[in-house]
C-alpha cells in the first residue's frame, strides 16, 4: 500500500460521512460524547484515528480539549471543513507510535479503529503509547465488535456483512492469525469497483492483558455508549482501562 494516507485516502474519505448510516445518527453519537466528556473532566481528550471528527468535533463543542492523531490527510481535510474543525488539533501519524505534546484524562478509539492495527505487536504498542500520554487516574476507552465467528459454521471463511443497493460487504477471516479482511464493492451505473482493507481482530481478554502490559487496568465495560450490561451475546463492547494514580504521599 503505497498511498500516504493508507487505506483511508480521498476514494474513502470522499464517501465517509453517511448522514443515513446509523453511526452519523444522534442516538449513536451523544451517548458517546457524553461518557467520553464525563470522563475527561476538566482534563483534555486524545482520539486515535480521528478521522472526519464523528466523535471529535461534537466532544469539543461539549467545550473538552480534544486532539487527534490521524495517518489519513484526506480524512483530516474533512474534519478541517466542518464547522468547528479548526478547533481541534491534529497530529498526522500511525496511532500505535506518535507522540503529541502534553497529558490527557481519557484517550478513546471508536467504531472498531483497534482492528486498523494488523499485528498484535501494533496493538501492545499502541497500548503503551496511550499509558505514556495519560495522566495518573486518565482512562483509555476503546469501542470495538466481537468477532462474529458463532456465525461461521466449520469450513467457511467468509461471512456477508451488508448488501444493498449500491453496495456489497463481506468479510474473510484466517482464525490462525486473527487476520480478517472487508471486501467492498460499489456500484455506479451499473459498474462495480472493488477495494480490500486488513484488519486484526482482537478479544476482549486478550485486549485486557494488553492493558496490563500498559500498566493499565480495567475498570468497566459495557455492551455499547449506553452502559447496556456486557453478557456472552453482546455484540460489541466499550470498555475502559485506567492508569492507577500514585499512592498518597
Amino acid at each position: 500500500m503505497d498511498d500516504p494516507d493508507g487505506y483511508f485516502g480521498e476514494p474513502v474519505a470522499s464517501g465517509y460521512d453517511d448522514p443515513s448510516d446509523h453511526m452519523f445518527q444522534p442516538g449513536s453519537i451523544d451517548p458517546a460524547v457524553s461518557l467520553l466528556a464525563e470522563l475527561a473532566g476538566s482534563g483534555r481528550a486524545l482520539e486515535l484515528a480521528i478521522g472526519t471528527g464523528r466523535i471529535g468535533l461534537p466532544l469539543s463543542q461539549r467545550g473538552v480539549p480534544v486532539h487527534g492523531i490521524e495517518l489519513s490527510r484526506a480524512m483530516v481535510a474533512r474534519l478541517r471543513a466542518k464547522p468547528g474543525g479548526d478547533a481541534v488539533g491534529v497530529t498526522i501519524g500511525d496511532m500505535a507510535t506518535t507522540r503529541v505534546e502534553g497529558a490527557f484524562t481519557v484517550a478513546y478509539l471508536v467504531f472498531n479503529t483497534i482492528n486498523n492495527l494488523t499485528s498484535q505487536e501494533a496493538q501492545v504498542a499502541c497500548f503503551r503509547n496511550v499509558a505514556d500520554h495519560l495522566t495518573p487516574g486518565g482512562c483509555f476507552v476503546i469501542e470495538t465488535g466481537i468477532p462474529n465467528l458463532r456465525y461461521l459454521p466449520p469450513g467457511q471463511d467468509i461471512l456477508a456483512y451488508r448488501a444493498g443497493p449500491g453496495r456489497i460487504v463481506s468479510y474473510s477471516f484466517d482464525h490462525a492469525t486473527q487476520q480478517y479482511r472487508g471486501h467492498y464493492v460499489e456500484f455506479t451505473d451499473g459498474a462495480g469497483e472493488y477495494r480490500t482493507i486488513p484488519f486484526r481482530y482482537v478479544w476482549p481478554s486478550e485486549l485486557d492483558l494488553m492493558a496490563q502490559l500498559a500498566g493499565l487496568r480495567l475498570r468497566d465495560r459495557w455492551a455499547g455508549w449506553n452502559r447496556e450490561p456486557f453478557t456472552t451475546d453482546s455484540r460489541s463492547h466499550v470498555s475502559v482501562w485506567c492508569k492507577p494514580a500514585p499512592p498518597p504521599g
